[in-house]
């Protein structure tokens, strides 16, 4: 008999993988994208890859770092599932013990997470079982095609009047054969036909599964139509000139389609605001529980300016964005729990808010209760959160990164203490207490850009920021020499970046370095010391090359 070939041996793998991985998926659809094994997978390999190449994706990537880890994923599945159509040739233990091996990995992954379930191992157990049945049935139609080949009246290779009579002796005589050409007389077709329709079925039952997710989404995306509440306490107007409106110069406030979004979440939490609940426990605290509902209809509702900042932006990076937030005022929310700062003899110096994807971000209590505008956001820019900001519920505090404040999709708050909780990014390599540091940056021109020449001058503009403590200066320096004023736009408040703008009027022909800092109300100036964004944020001057023509 006949062994399949390679070729059709990797395709039956390629196949049953797929077939697999579809079974799992439509498996998941009950219990949650977290219990999708390539969801679980991806979020486990997030959570162990080291801070240097997480580092390097986020610098590399940007917002797209997870759609390159899903990629890299599939394709390693692909790679893995192709290899072991080709092991199991003959040997079908290899292909039980291959899925097994997919599904213990899987399982694991789902089991491990945060917010899982007992239940969330068994989309990663179907789909093993899934694909190991599927490419034993494969191979069987495979090595079936290769039999009927062999069969007699069907022909093989040449005709038999043809072939080199030292092959074969006259019948009857102990006649031998010697072992065909791998794959002469494969039946192509056959096995095309049978993979194919495989292949289209595994197909069909992803697409079902996605569309199902998708509409059973739907009451979520249903829950955002609603009317913002009127704050009781609105945002002062921007005043006049806090926009300079020059061409390549970042607005005011930030799109939210532009607005940065850096966070863990391979797939986006879709969360029904009617079934949303925030849970406020932990030391010190009489537990308390509110619904969305309830947050909406408060009378405390506040709207302000505030900057966002993430510690991953590299210098003159863009992981930042202005907005105007409505929600309710964080510190209120703790003080009706009965939470004290420690100032105050409180128990609990550490905020620790999980998300809805089970991620832990820890913020100093005495930070979000010194008076500044730390809430608990309903909207952003005039309406409710998108999915990817945090609907329905975010936290905003200003003047903490985000890794520190920021918590996205929030459904818990707990009150502890930073010696006995580490949250999720700290045993990463980051501080637990993260303030932004005083940063500018040049939006225009930009780095390599060719300028000028006609004798009117460059333009130079860019934002500056030093949040709940405000920026009192701009300085910009051509070719390393003296520091020279920009023009700051009108200050907003202390917690939004400030626009500023220098007319560089003698600048002469030639290429030229350009670099800013900014100064601080409490009469800071920005540090030219290099450091990384890790463990608290990076430092020193932005700094470009542009040619004056």
């Amino acid at each position: 008999m006949k062994r399949t070939p390679r070729w059709a041996a990797a395709v039956c793998g390629l196949v049953a993988g797929g077939a697999g991985l579809a079974a799992a998926e439509a498996a998941a659809v009950p219990f949650g994208p977290a219990a999708s094994p390539v969801q679980a997978v991806g979020a486990a390999t997030i959570d162990l890859a080291p801070r240097p190449l997480k580092e390097f994706a986020v610098a590399t990537f940007g917002t797209a770092d997870k759609l390159v880890l899903l990629v890299g994923i599939g394709v390693v599945l692909a790679v893995f599932a192709a290899a072991l159509g080709i092991a199991a040739r003959g040997r079908r233990w290899v292909a039980g013990a291959g899925a097994g091996v997919l599904a213990l990995v899987g399982a694991v992954a789902a089991f491990t997470r945060p917010d899982a379930g007992p239940l969330d191992i068994l989309p990663a157990l179907v789909g093993g079982t899934v694909a190991y049945v599927a490419l034993v049935m494969l191979m069987n139609a495979a090595g079936a095609g290769a039999r009927a080949a062999d069969a007699p009246g069907v022909p093989e290779g040449p005709a038999a009047e043809d072939r080199d009579p030292e092959e074969s002796t006259s019948e009857g005589a102990g006649a031998t054969t010697e072992e065909p050409a791998e794959g002469r007389g494969f039946d192509r077709r056959r096995f095309v036909l049978i993979a194919g329709a495989a292949a289209a079925a595994a197909a069909a039952v992803g697409t079902g599964a996605g569309l199902y997710s998708r509409t059973s989404a739907g009451s979520a995306a249903e829950s955002r139509n609603f009317a913002l509440p009127k704050p009781a306490s609105p945002a002062p107007p921007v005043p006049d000139g806090a926009d300079l409106e020059i061409e390549g110069l970042e607005s005011f406030f930030t799109p939210p389609g532009e607005f940065y979004r850096i966070d863990t979440a391979l797939s986006v939490p879709r969360i029904d605001a009617a079934s949303w609940r925030l849970r406020v426990h932990g030391a010190g605290v009489e537990e308390r529980e509110y619904t969305f509902a309830q947050l909406l209809e408060r009378d405390d509702i506040i709207e302000r300016d505030v900057t966002l900042a993430c510690v991953s932006n590299q210098v003159g990076g863009g992981y930042i964005g202005n907005a105007r937030w409505i929600g309710v005022p964080l510190a209120e929310i703790l003080r009706e729990a009965g939470v004290r700062p420690p100032s105050e003899g409180g128990p609990a110096d550490q905020l620790v808010s999980r998300s809805d994807d089970g991620m832990t971000i820890g913020t100093p209590v005495e930070t979000v209760m010194d008076g500044r505008d730390a809430m608990l956001a309903l909207g952003m820019n005039g309406r409710p959160l998108s999915p990817e900001h945090g609907f329905p519920v975010r936290m905003v505090v200003p003047g903490l990164y985000g890794y520190v404040s920021a918590c996205k999709w929030i459904t818990e708050i707990e009150l502890t203490t930073f010696d006995a909780f580490d949250a999720y990014w700290v045993p990463r390599g980051w501080s637990a207490e993260g303030p932004i540091k005083l940063q500018s940056r040049i939006d225009t021109p930009r780095d390599g850009a060719s300028v000028g020449g006609d004798g009117a001058g460059v333009t130079v503009a860019g934002v500056a920021w030093a949040q709940h403590v405000g920026v009192d200066g701009v300085q910009v320096r051509i070719d390393g020499g003296e520091w020279r004023d920009a023009r700051l736009a009108e200050e907003a408040t202390e917690d939004t970046w400030r626009q500023w703008v220098f007319d560089w009027e003698d600048a002469e022909p030639g290429e030229h370095t350009v670099s800013v800092r900014a100064v601080g109300r409490d009469g800071e100036v920005q540090t030219a010391d290099e450091a990384p964004p890790a463990p608290d944020g990076a430092t020193g001057h932005h700094m470009i090359t542009v040619s004056v023509g």
